[in-house]
């Protein structure tokens, strides 16, 4: 029996806010300029376990051998493509994460670019970690740790666990060059929120003023509050340890309802609120069974017996009720008004985009 009914689960979750609550400059705000920064490369792994690039496929792996071993002293003859089934070609990416020195260490990651089926085992030679800019900011080498699996039989059978073609290096790379921050530069510092808000950009400003001094922080718009910083280093170190700490109440965020419509989860804020409407509700299913039945031929036809399918469909309208939403009642209400004329979660939707081209719902519907 197959009942053709709505496919989508939907999980909806009240969010709560409370005004009284507050947060850090530390959690809500970051530094201008203050930032990391992305480093790539290309290098080979070695050792692996004759799961490499098969380079007579991938010829940038021969290639990128033949270089290494000129450079080390072993001279290759033209025409020779070694063919090992151990090395592997890789893209190294790592973050440079702001005010590292030179000679500490960074995490990176390798991840196959031919035809490699997996690196585990592997050791990444020496390769020079580039940004953006073409300089050479770290030196990566090290022995890979990957957290996938792979397996396969004679017969093409396969499994995999994970992605085995992408390692990890814990601190795999020596910094070899600094990036120049702008944080001692200049008599102001300025703070950046995360989420750009006009409400909260003039609290965090006027606790700022309350804290420090009159006139010390301003709010630049909604995203920026420039504050008067000292000019010496070790001071203006002091100043931020200090601002970051201070509780600010952030600004409640606007009315919205957010549907993921590949999980099927419906969040929503308690800033909704639903102008006077009524809602019908009715849920229509069709139960479909399926039955086999044999027919057998005739005496003397020289017949064959047959299996034969049968199917019955039913159509099946449920009795739901109507009801009333009043002026400004929630979407908690509403949830609890669902779920008493029995539907489903998945009905939910339907509703909330029905108030909304009704006019009813005083919130943004985000479907993502």
């Amino acid at each position: 029996m197959n009942r053709i009914i709505p496919t989508l689960i939907l999980s909806v979750a009240i969010l709560f806010q409370s005004t009284a609550m507050a947060e850090r400059v530390k959690d809500m705000a970051q530094v201008a300029g203050v930032r990391s920064n992305q480093l790539v490369g290309y290098g080979l792994i070695v050792g692996l376990d004759g799961t490499g690039d098969q380079t007579s496929q991938v010829s940038f792996t021969a290639q990128s051998l033949k270089s290494m071993l000129t450079q080390l002293g072993v001279v290759v003859p033209s025409g020779v493509n070694p063919q090992p089934k151990n090395v592997a070609a890789v893209a190294l990416h790592a973050s440079l994460p702001a005010f590292v020195k030179a000679g500490q260490t960074i995490d990176v990651t390798a991840s196959s670019i031919g035809n490699s089926k997996s690196l585990r085992g592997g050791t990444l030679l020496a390769a020079p970690l580039k940004g953006l800019d073409g300089k050479v900011y770290a030196i990566a080498q090290g022995n890979l740790v990957v957290g996938g699996l792979s397996a396969g039989g004679a017969d093409g059978s396969k499994i995999t666990v994970n992605i085995p073609s992408v390692g990890r290096i814990p601190n795999g790379a020596t910094v070899e060059r600094e990036v120049a921050s702008p944080f001692a530069s200049g008599s102001n510092v300025t703070l950046n929120l995360h989420r750009a808000d006009f409400t909260t950009a003039d609290r965090l400003a006027t606790a700022i003023n309350r804290v420090v001094g009159p006139a010390t922080a301003v709010a630049r718009d909604a995203a920026s509050v420039t504050v008067s910083a000292p000019f010496d280093s070790g001071q203006r170190v002091a100043f931020m340890s200090m601002l970051e700490n201070i509780d600010v109440a952030p600004g409640e965020s606007p009315a919205r309802v957010i549907i993921n419509s590949r999980t099927g989860t419906v969040v929503i804020n308690r800033q909704v609120r639903v102008t006077p409407v009524a809602v019908s509700h009715g849920s229509l299913t069709v139960t479909i069974s399926e039955n086999t039945e044999v027919s057998q031929p005739g005496a003397l036809s020289n017949g064959t017996t047959e299996v034969v399918a049968q199917s019955d469909v039913e159509v099946a309208e449920g009795s739901d009720r109507m009801f009333v939403f009043d002026p400004g009642v929630t979407l908690n209400t509403i949830v609890r008004a669902v779920n008493n004329v029995g539907a489903a979660p998945s009905d939910l939707v339907a509703i909330l985009e029905a108030l909304k081209e009704a006019g009813a719902l005083r919130a943004q519907l985000l479907v993502i």
